[in-house]
């Protein structure tokens, strides 16, 4: 789209600005926005456009935007929605770079039609829209705050970028309290144009934003949107809230894949893979963005606690194993740092407890020690009020020591309980910008945080793996299902798919009768299972349609007549093609293995324990195709059942490389085959090391496409 890369910059620094609807009345958003463009001390040129002409707020008012003498970077539309449409024409025609679209009345409820009037008019003629539906927003780059917000921005490195009008709103009140300086604030809206990812684009390069905090409603393009916070993260740390984690954001598909893919559990997947940091609440996300934004990453993995108070040191270890806070254990390393200003009756062991008689001084001496020490590499220190130093002297400590930790570059976090006094220095020196929370798990989440961005930074690439499939093949299976109008694969095509992408399966044959069946079983082997094939029936063990362990021919004549007499008998209307007869095989750790095209971000893939207990176990995570082997190992370790893999009690380690391989496969055909969107290998049985894994039952939905079945 026009105005992408560099040329977004005139939206963040423009050389000038008309507000359309600028309002003679104060107290209205015409005459407020003015107002904190003026106010707010933007430098360039102020055109007020109203119908009524005059002056407002000492500024002469243009009767239309064509009446404007100079070229407009940026326009600030706040117009009743029935005149934005006309208000857009006018500016795109005299060639305005870029319009905020204040005005709400469109999508939000329920009228697209004239928002997609609105942006394709503006969009063939070179300007780009954001909004409609925002407050407006703020850039330290040009001093220009062009919201109807309180005004009064203070200028700082965190940028926000939100969705929500009233949410964002009340932030720029936040961020003063909470003495957040901010480098731009962007209102997004409806996203009907302007979107995250051509914001992130210019905030990546700005040099004035350290840290990046998103608040998120719902995603489109997710893909594109994954692909840019990959390259900002690299740069500088994003935040990002988003709300939706109820069961009741999430949507269900007709396969395992979809209906375990809640949104909610993709948007923690997608964010950790792009090393996006997920703040749980506003306050969360504020000393996230506050932090990183004045603290490198941690030079290494040890973290020591520094305490006056043994209960308040056992909160911090807990909240450390919440967190990831690697806690440092080589106890005579410690011994050796802090014994000489630790007690007697204290402890040197992680957290270091310098007792309730522990003064300025103590901590002081104690802080230097872990300063100094190259073996220690980020410090969280605790304070309990006692009567051995009042709050001045607790204030100096504080300052002191945090100046000389930051300008060595070390993370030191401070966590302070007590009185009123102890309460007064909180906010005293949270005002100064000093990284002290009242709260051990505030403290401890911030430095969680930094951790887990240092640890991406350390292990991100770029690279991804992916590997050759028989498309042609895949094109014919395909072809074949749409000529029945289809959109899912039966057995058999499903097996000729994981043929065509290279993933082993049990030997099988699909039979019309009783007679084929015993003649396959004798060709193939026993043990052996049998299968219902049915365009109707997805979920065959729900209708008795799977029969296991069969050992011989009169073992398989009972199980083809109980197949087809349960499936008659409780889906009487299914068709029924015939009956997979296949090979048994060998017990392994079953799992799960799919790939499904999001509505959001596009291909994922999905791994976990599987077997007919999947969606009660819930055991899956999930990533973002396309991706590499160390992203599917990260991935597969984080369900609970992983130590299964390595060999428990006895049991050798399964082939976790054949497992990796096959998820690899399958995120190559979700990426590179439109037609499918969904397929889904469950149980996929991985046998011991150097065995392989076979994948058992496969599932496959095709897109839809207009007059194509869809009742799966």
């Amino acid at each position: 789209m026009p105005g992408n890369g560099p040329h977004i910059r005139r939206l963040f620094e423009p050389r000038s600005v008309a507000v359309i609807g600028a309002s003679h009345t104060p107290g209205k958003i015409g005459h407020t926005i003015l107002e904190n463009i003026i106010e707010g001390g933007y430098g360039g040129k102020i055109y007020p456009v109203n119908p009524k002409g005059g002056e407002i707020l000492g500024r002469p008012v243009y009767a239309r935007a064509a009446d404007v003498p100079t070229e407009i970077d940026l326009a600030v539309t706040c117009v009743p929605a029935k005149y934005a449409l006309g208000a857009v024409q006018d500016l795109a025609d005299r060639g305005t770079k870029y319009n905020l679209v204040i005005t709400s009345g469109f999508s939000e409820v329920g009228n697209l039609e004239e928002e997609r009037q609105l942006v394709g008019y503006a969009t063939e003629r070179g300007m780009r829209i954001l909004g409609p539906n925002i407050f407006g927003m703020f850039s330290a780059s040009a001093s220009l705050d062009a919201t109807f917000g309180p005004g009064g921005i203070r200028h700082g490195s965190v940028a926000i970028i939100t969705q929500s009008g009233a949410l964002g709103l009340a932030m720029i009140g936040k961020t003063a309290v909470e003495n957040v300086g901010i480098s731009a604030m962007i209102s997004v809206g409806n996203k009907a144009d302007i979107d995250e990812a051509d914001l992130l684009r210019y905030l990546m390069e700005d040099a004035n934003t350290r840290t990046i905090l998103m608040y998120i409603e719902g995603v489109r393009e997710g893909e594109e949107l994954l692909e840019v916070l990959r390259e900002t993260t690299g740069r500088k740390p994003v935040v990002a809230i988003k709300s939706g984690r109820s069961k009741r954001g999430a949507v269900a598909a007709a396969s395992h894949t979809g209906s375990l893919a809640g949104s909610d559990a993709i948007f923690e997947a997608v964010m950790r893979q792009a090393g996006v940091l997920r703040a749980e609440s506003v306050e969360e996300a504020f000393n996230l963005c506050k932090f990183l934004s004045e603290t490198p990453p941690p030079a290494g993995r040890h973290a020591v606690i520094v305490t006056n108070g043994g209960g308040i040191g056992v909160l911090a270890t807990d909240a450390c194993e919440k967190y990831d806070v690697p806690l440092y254990d080589d106890a005579q390393t410690l011994k050796e740092i802090f014994s000489p200003v630790t007690p007697d009756f204290g402890s040197t062991k992680n957290p270091i407890d310098l007792t309730g008689q522990a003064s300025a001084e103590h901590y002081r001496v104690a802080l230097d020690a872990a300063l100094t020490s190259e073996k220690i590499h980020s410090v969280l220190a605790l304070y309990c009020e006692t009567a051995l130093f009042d709050a001045e002297s607790l204030m100096k400590m504080i300052r002191r020591n945090y100046a000389r930790y930051k300008e060595r570059g070390k993370p030191l976090l401070f966590s302070i309980f007590g009185g009123a006094d102890t309460e007064t220095s909180l906010d005293t020196l949270t005002k100064e910008r000093v990284p002290v929370f009242g709260d051990v798990y505030e403290t401890v989440a911030c430095m969680g945080g930094l951790y887990s961005y240092g640890r991406y930074l350390q292990q991100r690439r770029d690279a991804t793996d992916e590997t050759e499939i028989d498309t042609a093949a895949i094109d014919r299976i395909v072809r074949g299902a749409r000529s029945e109008k289809r959109s899912f694969l039966l057995a058999h095509e499903g097996q000729a798919l994981m043929d065509a992408i290279g993933i082993p399966l049990p030997r099988s044959r699909v039979v019309r009768n009783l007679d084929e069946a015993v003649q396959a079983a004798e060709q193939i082997g026993y043990p052996l299972v049998l299968k219902v094939v049915s365009r109707d029936i997805l979920h065959k063990s729900d209708v008795g349609g799977v029969a296991l362990d069969l050992e011989d021919r009169e073992e398989v004549i009972d199980a083809y007549q109980a197949i087809m007499r349960n499936c008659r008998t409780r889906m009487p209307q299914a068709r029924i093609q015939g009956i997979e007869v296949a090979e048994m095989v060998a017990s392994g750790v079953e799992l799960i293995a799919g790939a499904r095209r999001d509505a959001s971000f596009g291909p994922i893939v999905m791994f976990g324990m599987g077997g007919i207990y999947v969606e009660v176990l819930k055991d899956v995570s999930f990533r973002a195709a396309p991706l590499d082997r160390r992203e599917v190992l990260a991935m597969m370790k984080e369900i609970r059942a992983y130590p299964l893999l390595l060999g428990v009690r006895g049991e050798e380690r399964r082939d976790i490389e054949s497992v990796t391989d096959a998820i690899i496969r399958l995120a190559t055909i979700i990426r590179h085959c439109p037609e499918i969107s969904d397929i889904e290998v469950n149980p996929l049985v991985a046998y011991e090391q150097g065995h392989g894994a076979k994948a058992v039952d496969v599932r496959v939905l095709l897109t839809e496409t207009a007059g194509g079945s869809t009742d799966a």
